[in-house]
């Protein structure tokens, strides 16, 4: 059964409908949640002298922050399926902002792989993001509302790099906190903002257009509940769920590492860093580390807007085109700018190399949303935590002794490239061909005839 009433357009200044109150709440939620998970990476210098961290124990602390997140999506997506976003959103909020907290309680390495471990729970936000632009707009802008909101929540990923090292500063600056006392309380900030956005998640939200999905249950415009049951084993039995797995593993698993890596790698890999003292080093190279994240704010908006333009213009199909041809560019920027060793030069590749693993993601969530619609959530549960798969396979090259770490950027860039070739294995049928096309052509219809109307419901 078809959702009614998408948007068929993105209104940024509405704050009425609740197609753009979800839109603006996912991405503002999805960009807390990010900045929390990697609040801890700026810092990781400090936190590496006071535990006396190994290479190997980083590198693990790399694998644990973005390994639960795997299981986290996959359950986060059935869930979006079973009680809406609405409140899947607003507990994982809650229960999320706990170790990010609490990771203040770390005393060696033990316990901060714990807490960072976690932590990673709270990585599953993202598919709840998707799913709520998904179910809120219609097939001629949900591939740009899915790539904005992800994007802008992504942007997290480069703010926390550039923020966090100057709630450090401010910590132990102007309060006179010492290094240990100011990484913990800058995480608890994070923490708390997390916890907060959970409650005004479930007060300024609802599930789709027309209501909650407990509403729309009772008036019989969505099927039961039990009628979920059976669609995750359903998504995993389509093996193109699975080939969009590995392809966001190689986009959004490379952003994780990089947000995991980058301050530390330019610390450690630039000798123009090798003599500042802790405060100016970490707030030079988060900020240097950030332009990779901050590049969210437009590039991945551009993949999933391209991918709805190629869609237009040439199907499903495109769409599909269009992922191959940036991911495959993806691969061959990041093997360029593993190797620069010169700083002028790494800054604009990291930037270049930014562009296509975002466009990539973009692109990745152009095509989801028309895989499986009656299990959407579990689709996106999968794919998403392709990404989060993809990052954990990264992180053993990191922690790895025998291998510098340009040395296994420039690997995870070659079979970045040899995966693009999976997006061959994404295809559609006649029937989803025409369907889709249709869907689009009437949504543009609705948008060029007359402004979109406002949409009742309120969130209760």
């Amino acid at each position: 059964m078809e959702l009614q009433n998408k948007a068929t357009r993105i209104r940024l200044f509405d704050i009425n409908s609740p197609q753009m109150r979800a839109f603006h709440m996912s991405w503002f939620a999805f960009f807390l949640c990010f900045f929390a998970w990697f609040g801890i990476a700026p810092l990781m210098k400090v936190v590496r002298e006071e535990m006396s961290l190994t290479k190997e124990q980083i590198g693990w602390c790399i694998i644990g922050s973005v390994a639960i997140t795997v299981l986290a999506r996959l359950f986060i997506g059935w869930l979006c399926d079973k009680i809406g976003p609405r409140l899947a959103y607003t507990w994982l909020l809650l229960v999320g902002s706990i170790p990010v907290m609490a990771i203040g309680f770390a005393h060696d390495y033990i316990s901060f792989l714990l807490f960072r471990i976690a932590i990673g729970v709270i990585g599953a936000s993202f598919v709840i993001t998707q799913y709520h632009t998904s179910i809120m707009f219609a097939p001629n802008c949900v591939g740009t509302a899915n790539a904005t909101s992800a994007g802008w929540g992504n942007l997290g990923g480069g703010v926390t790099q550039l923020v966090m090292p100057l709630v450090f500063a401010f910590f132990v600056g102007t309060i006179g906190l010492s290094s240990a006392a100011g990484w913990r309380a800058s995480m608890f900030v994070a923490g708390l903002m997390c916890a907060l956005t959970g409650i005004a998640y479930y007060f300024l939200t609802q599930d789709a257009p027309d209501g909650n999905f407990s509403d729309l249950r009772e008036r019989g415009l969505m099927p039961e509940k039990k009628s979920v049951n059976g669609t995750f084993i359903e998504a995993c039995k389509d093996y193109r769920v699975w080939a969009l797995f590995v392809v966001y593993g190689a986009c959004f698993g490379i952003e994780l590492t990089i947000n995991n890596v980058a301050a530390l790698y330019f610390v450690d890999y630039f000798e123009y860093f090798q003599q500042m003292d802790n405060v100016k080093a970490l707030g030079i190279a988060g900020l240097i580390a950030s332009l990779f994240g901050l590049m969210n704010i437009f590039a991945r908006t551009l993949g999933g807007y391209f991918g709805d333009k190629f869609g237009e213009k040439w199907g499903l199909s495109g769409r599909v085109r269009w992922l191959f041809m940036v991911l495959f560019c993806e691969g061959l920027a990041l093997m360029l700018f593993s190797r620069m060793n010169v700083l002028l030069l790494a800054i604009p590749s990291l930037i270049v190399f930014s562009l296509f693993v975002q466009m990539s993601e973009g692109a990745t969530f152009s095509v989801v949303p028309f895989i499986n619609k009656r299990a959407l959530g579990s689709v996106a549960g999968i794919v998403g935590a392709g990404g989060n798969a993809g990052a954990v396979a990264a992180g053993f090259l990191f922690k790895s002794p025998a291998l510098t770490w340009p040395t296994a950027l420039f690997i995870l860039g070659a079979i970045v490239t040899c995966s693009s070739f999976l997006t061959f294995a994404v295809n559609f049928s006649e029937q989803c061909e025409t369907d889709a096309r249709t869907a689009t052509e009437a949504a543009n219809a609705i948008r060029n005839s007359s402004p979109q109307p406002e949409f009742v419901g309120a969130a209760s």
